[in-house]
């Protein structure tokens, strides 16, 4: 209530010129200004708790930023000088790092300002990348090189991501269906192509990302996908090394070729030759006695912890597993919500599973697109979705 102040009688006048009672020399208590008038009423708090729970996000979103540049720095440095101390070619791993940057960034920059659409595009430019890569026909996944093949089903990944994010992000629920039957009918499409691991990958994901409609909390769903990157990872070093019972060796040898166990063994010898350098990037192919017997030769190992290990050392791998626990950690802070956090990240598992086992992340497309997907989930929405204070289609902020 405002009031106008008597000159003569030093009387306040209240607003409806009836003048208030004298206080009798005592003071007056401090009333709490409300929000119009900038105090610190009940109307403000709410407010200024939110904005500073905003500031915090955007300092760790910052410090999460910051740490993600330094260590696609650092995998472009290390490259640089083992190929200095080695010999060797560092252009892939150089290729890889901007690809994956370039990605990331066009992703939080469309992510921000068409957060359906540009998953929606992503996920249709990755079906068609798969669809028109080399080899992807029926019938000819036993001549393709096996590069070929992981990168195809890394891109069919990659596409069902996207349009699992996308229909997360869709608030109608005609654009949200419409780019649900886009993900079942990517699952389609690998069937039609003969990727297997394509068809079980992109079908994971859909699943996985109807699963984690309802879930609230994200770093338990995060930690345990970690863990199977981990596994699997773990799993690949296992059988280089033969330390598996021998019927579960044979089984996972007659699952996997043994053209390729027998790279992952000339990889894990070169790594234990070399521990801490590696023998130079680019130079498995030269070293390799199985990599120069192949009749389709690529020079590379089918596994990047395997290459990373062989190539660049133990501190390529560790610098390889930072950037993914990294990927994971920004989803995990991001203000999007969780189901396309928990979705964008089921993805990047499965691509590091097929990475593990694989040559994906040897192909310029599949590191833009991971990166592109990472950026997409963890951009800042212009309309303020996921901000304290708005709440979601499930019932308030998504929760860490």
């Amino acid at each position: 209530m405002s009031f106008l102040r008597n000159s003569s009688t030093n009387r306040r006048i209240t607003r409806y010129r009836v003048p208030e009672p004298p206080t009798c020399g005592r003071m007056r208590p401090a009333t709490g200004g409300g929000p119009s008038q900038g105090g610190d009423g009940v109307g403000s708090t709410g407010t200024r708790s939110a904005a500073g729970a905003a500031d915090t996000e955007d300092e760790r979103r910052n410090v999460s930023d910051a740490t993600g540049a330094l260590l696609l720095g650092a995998c472009a440095a290390w490259a640089l000088i083992t190929a200095a101390a080695r010999g060797g070619r560092p252009e892939g791993v150089l290729l890889a790092v901007l690809a994956v940057t370039a990605g990331f960034a066009s992703g939080r920059i469309f992510g921000a300002l068409l957060p359906v659409a540009a998953p929606a595009a992503g996920a249709v430019t990755c079906l068609g990348l798969a669809v028109a890569a080399p080899h992807a026909t029926a019938g000819s996944q036993s001549l393709a090189p096996l590069g070929h093949t992981g990168a195809v089903a890394a891109l069919l990944t990659l596409s069902s991501g996207a349009a699992c994010c996308g229909a997360w992000a869709a608030r109608a629920s005609a654009p949200r269906l419409a780019l649900r039957v886009l993900a079942a009918g990517i699952a389609v499409v690998a069937a039609a192509l003969g990727s297997t691991t394509g068809l079980v990958a992109s079908t994971g994901v859909l699943l996985c990302s109807l699963a984690v409609g309802r879930t609230r909390r994200r770093a338990p769903a995060l930690a345990a996908l970690a863990l199977v990157a981990t596994v699997v990872t773990g799993a690949t070093w296992a059988i280089s090394a033969n330390v598996l019972p021998g019927g579960l060796d044979t089984f996972l040898e007659g699952q996997l070729g043994r053209h390729r166990a027998l790279l992952w063994h000339d990889a894990l010898a070169l790594a234990r030759q070399e521990p801490a350098l590696g023998a130079g990037p680019g130079r498995f192919g030269e070293l390799s006695p199985t990599a120069t017997q192949s009749l389709l030769p690529d020079g590379k190992p089918h596994s990047a912890p395997l290459q990373q290990a062989s190539e660049q050392g133990l501190i390529g791998v560790a610098l390889l597993a930072a950037v993914f626990c990294w990927l994971l950690y920004a989803l995990w802070r991001t203000w999007r919500a969780t189901p396309i956090a928990l979705t964008a990240g089921a993805a990047l598992t499965v691509l590091a599973v097929i990475a593990s086992v694989g040559n994906a992340l040897s192909f310029t497309t599949v590191t833009a697109g991971a990166g592109l997907l990472a950026g997409i989930a963890t951009a800042h929405p212009l309309n303020g979705e996921g901000r304290p204070g708005r709440e979601s289609e499930w019932g308030g902020p998504p929760q860490p």
